[in-house]
C-alpha cells in the first residue's frame, strides 16, 4: 500500500469516528434534556395536585374573591397539554395565578394564620424550590444541546438528523421581571 492510500483510509476512519462521537453526543444531550424536563414535570404535577387544596382553603376565607380563585383553577385546568412549549406557557400562567393567591392571603389575617393554609404554603414553597432547581438543570442541558446544534461542524449532523433547538424555560411575563416593592 502506498502512503496516500493509508492517509486516505486514516482520514476516512477519523471522519467516521468523529461522526459517531458527534451523533452519540447529540443523543446523550437530547436524553438529558428529556430527563431534565421530565424531572421538572414531576414537580409541576406535585404543585398541580396541591392547587385544589390551596384553593379550597382560601375559598372559605375569601368568598368575594371568586375571580382570583377562578383564574387559579382555570390556569390549573389548562395545564394538561402535551408539548414542551405548551407546558412552559401553562406553567408560567399557573405561577402567576399562585402569586395572586398569596397576595390575596395578605388581605385576610385569619387565612394567613390558618394552620392548613400555612402547611399548604410550606409544601408549595418546597415544591417551588424543587421546580426552580430542576429548571436550572433543564436550561443548562438545553443550552449545551442548542449550542451543539448550532456550532460548526456538529451543525452538519444536527441538520442531517433533524436535531432541532429546544426551548428554554424562561420568564415571559414582564411583570415578573420588575423589582419587588417591599413595604414595612
Amino acid at each position: 500500500m502506498s502512503i496516500p492510500v493509508i492517509v486516505i483510509i486514516a482520514v476516512a476512519v477519523l471522519l467516521v469516528l468523529w461522526f459517531i462521537v458527534t451523533y452519540n453526543g447529540f443523543i446523550k444531550l437530547r436524553n438529558r434534556c428529556d430527563e431534565g424536563f421530565s424531572t421538572m414535570d414531576v414537580y409541576l404535577k406535585k404543585r398541580f395536585d396541591l392547587i385544589p387544596n390551596l384553593v379550597a382553603t382560601v375559598k372559605g376565607y375569601a368568598k368575594h374573591e371568586a375571580e382570583t380563585l377562578e383564574k387559579v383553577v382555570e390556569a390549573r385546568n389548562s395545564g394538561s397539554r402535551n408539548s414542551m412549549e405548551e407546558k412552559i406557557v401553562d406553567e408560567n400562567q399557573i405561577s402567576g395565578a399562585l402569586r395572586q393567591i398569596f397576595a390575596l392571603s395578605e388581605s385576610y389575617p385569619e387565612l394567613k394564620a390558618n394552620t392548613n393554609f400555612q402547611e399548604l404554603q410550606a409544601q408549595l414553597a418546597k415544591i417551588e424550590e424543587d421546580i426552580a432547581n430542576s429548571r436550572k438543570y433543564y436550561n443548562a442541558v438545553v443550552v449545551m444541546f442548542n449550542t451543539k446544534c448550532e456550532m460548526f461542524p456538529s451543525n452538519i449532523i444536527s441538520a442531517m438528523f433533524h436535531f432541532t433547538k429546544k426551548p428554554l424555560f424562561s420568564v415571559d411575563d414582564n411583570e415578573e421581571r420588575k423589582n419587588v416593592k417591599v413595604e414595612f
